[in-house]
């Protein structure tokens, strides 16, 4: 399967990066790297996690972020990269704005 990631997403990506990156030197090509390597196992595994909002839903295995994507045939959309420490109510806001 073919990814693809949105530009919102990958502003999303940037957003954690930096933040992360303000914590320690280092820290936020780490973050990169984590979450580009989670985003890559959506290849085997994209369509088999939990779907909220209207998206499925792959949480990171080493930062407290979420991945939000759709699959359409052999593509899967990757929409958001959102940090799971927000309100519900705000990363529900966010998704239905990326319809």
């Amino acid at each position: 399967m073919k990814i693809e990631l949105l530009e919102q997403a990958a502003d999303d990506l940037l957003a954690g990066a930096r933040f992360y990156e303000d914590q320690g030197e280092g820290l936020g090509q780490y973050f990169l790297d984590s979450l580009f390597s989670d985003i890559d196992s959506l290849q085997l595994y994209g369509g088999l996690h939990a779907q909220i909002f209207g998206y499925y839903r792959l949480l990171s295995r080493r930062f407290p972020y979420a991945v939000y994507y759709r699959v359409q045939e052999n593509l899967i959309r990757v929409y958001a990269v959102l940090d799971c420490r927000r309100s519900p109510d705000k990363m529900r806001t966010r998704l239905l704005s990326s319809d």
